[in-house]
C-alpha cells in the first residue's frame, strides 16, 4: 500500500475536536508527581488521537482523556509489527512560554520511518499540530527547572486480520510524560559494553527506521552489557564487526586531539535529532566534523595514544552523555581518564540553553507554543 500525501484532504483534519478530560488530575497531586517523575512513569491527563482509513484518510482528530485503545486479538500491530514512533520534549522558558526543539524534523522522520514500514505517511503539519494541542491542554505537567514534558507520538496498525500485507488501517496518538533532569547531580560518564555476539542493523533492513523492533532486538545486548557492569551497549556493524554504529538507543561522536569530530555516517543507524543538531553547530562555530565509518581497534588504539580526547553518546532524552569507560570481551580501556570532557559538556550546554530559551536560537530550530 502507497498513501500519496498530495491525497489527504487537510480540511479532513484542520481541526482538533478537544474533550478535556471529566477527571483531570487534582492541582495536589499533580504537584507531588512532578517532584520527582523519573523517567517514562508518570504520564499527563490528556492524549491527542487521529485515524486513518483508505476511504477517509486521516480523520477523527481528537484532544480527548488518556485511556486505553480498544484493539482487536488480530490487530496488525500485535502480528506484523507495524509500528512507529518518535521523542521529543517540550520546555518551560524562565518566562512561562513553552518551547518545541525541532518538532518539524521529528515529523519528517516519523514519515520516512512510515514509508519504510509501508504504513501511512502523516502530513508534516498535522504531527507538529497534535503536539501542540497536547502541550496547550496539559502545559501544567511541564516541570520547572531542568525538567520537561516528553512527548511520545506514535502509530500503530489497526486494521483487524491475518496475513502478510500492509495494514490499511492506523492510529496516530501523542501522550506525554514529566521528566525530571536525566542526570542528577550532573552529567556522569557512562559506560558501554561492545556487544560482539549482536547486531543493530544491516544495509536495507530498519536501522534508519524509529520502530519498536529494533528497540526490541537491542534489549538482549544491554541486558548483557548490565551483566558485565556497564551503563550501555555499542553495536558494531553486522558485517565486518568491526565498524562503530551506535549504541542501543543513541548516536555517538568522538573527538581528537586536532579538534575535529568524527560521527559514523548515515545508513543503517538512526539518523537522530540531536546528532543532526551537533552537527550543524559544530559546522556553525568551524569544527571540523567528519562523518566516517571508525572501527572499534582505531577507538581503543586513539584512545591508548591520546589522539582521541573524548567520546559522547546523544539522544533527545539525555542530551549528551559522556562516555568514560569502554569494556569488551578484549579488554577494557579508558577515554581521557574515565571523566567528562569540555567538548561533551560545551555543546550540551549549548544545546540545552537554546531548548530553554536561555540562548539565541540562530538556527530556527525553536517553535513557541502560545
Amino acid at each position: 500500500m502507497a498513501v500519496s500525501l498530495a491525497k489527504i484532504d487537510d480540511a479532513v483534519w484542520s481541526k482538533f475536536e478537544i474533550q478535556p478530560a471529566a477527571n483531570p488530575t487534582s492541582e495536589k497531586e499533580r504537584a507531588a508527581k512532578l517532584a520527582d517523575p523519573g523517567f517514562g512513569r508518570v504520564f499527563s491527563d490528556h492524549m491527542a488521537i487521529v485515524r486513518y482509513n483508505q476511504a477517509q484518510g486521516w480523520h477523527a482528530a481528537r484532544v480527548e482523556s488518556r485511556a486505553n485503545f480498544p484493539l482487536d486479538p488480530a490487530a496488525a500491530v500485535l502480528h506484523y509489527a507495524q509500528e512507529i514512533f518518535e521523542g521529543l520534549k517540550a520546555y518551560k522558558r524562565e518566562d512561562g512560554g513553552v518551547n518545541l526543539f525541532r518538532p518539524d524534523a521529528n515529523a519528517r522522520r516519523f514519515q520516512n520511518s512510515a514509508e519504510r514500514m509501508a504504513m501511512a505517511p502523516l502530513p508534516e503539519a498535522l504531527f507538529i499540530e497534535a503536539v501542540e494541542q497536547l502541550v496547550r491542554i496539559d502545559r501544567a505537567w511541564i516541570p520547572g527547572g531542568e525538567g520537561s514534558l516528553y512527548l511520545r507520538p506514535f502509530m500503530i496498525a489497526s486494521e483487524t486480520f491475518l496475513g502478510v500485507k500492509p495494514s490499511a488501517e492506523y492510529i496516530f496518538s501523542v501522550i506525554a510524560s514529566p521528566v525530571g533532569s536525566y542526570f542528577k547531580g550532573g552529567p556522569a560518564p557512562v559506560s558501554i559494553w561492545v556487544s560482539e555476539n549482536y547486531t543493530r542493523a544491516a544495509i536495507g533492513g530498519t536501522g534508519a527506521v524509529k520502530c519498536g523492533g529494533n528497540y526490541a532486538a537491542s534489549l538482549r545486548a544491554q541486558a548483557e552489557a548490565i551483566d558485565h557492569g556497564c551503563d550501555q551497549v555499542v553495536f558494531l556493524d553486522a558485517v565486518e564487526r568491526r565498524y562503530v554504529e551506535e549504541l542501543g538507543g543513541m548516536n555517538i561522536f568522538f573527538a581528537f586531539d586536532d579538534g575535529s569530530l568524527l560521527t559514523p555516517p548515515l545508513g543503517t543507524i538512526l539518523p537522530g535529532i540531536t546528532r543532526d543538531s551537533i552537527l550543524a553547530l559544530a559546522k556553525k562555530s568551524g569544527t571540523p566534523v567528519r562523518e566516517e565509518l571508525y572501527t572499534i581497534d582505531q577507538w581503543r588504539s586513539d584512545a591508548a595514544s591520546g589522539k582521541l580526547k573524548e567520546a559522547f553518546a546523544c539522544g533527545t532524552a539525555a542530551v549528551i552523555s559522556p562516555i568514560g569507560k569502554v569494556r569488551s570481551a578484549s579488554g577494557d580501556f579508558l577515554i581521557s581518564g574515565g571523566a567528562a570532557g569540555p567538548v561533551a559538556m560545551g555543546m550540551r550546554k549549548t544545546l540545552v540553553d537554546i531548548q530553554y530559551g536561555r540562548a539565541a536560537d540562530s538556527h530556527n530550530w525553536i517553535r513557541n507554543v502560545s
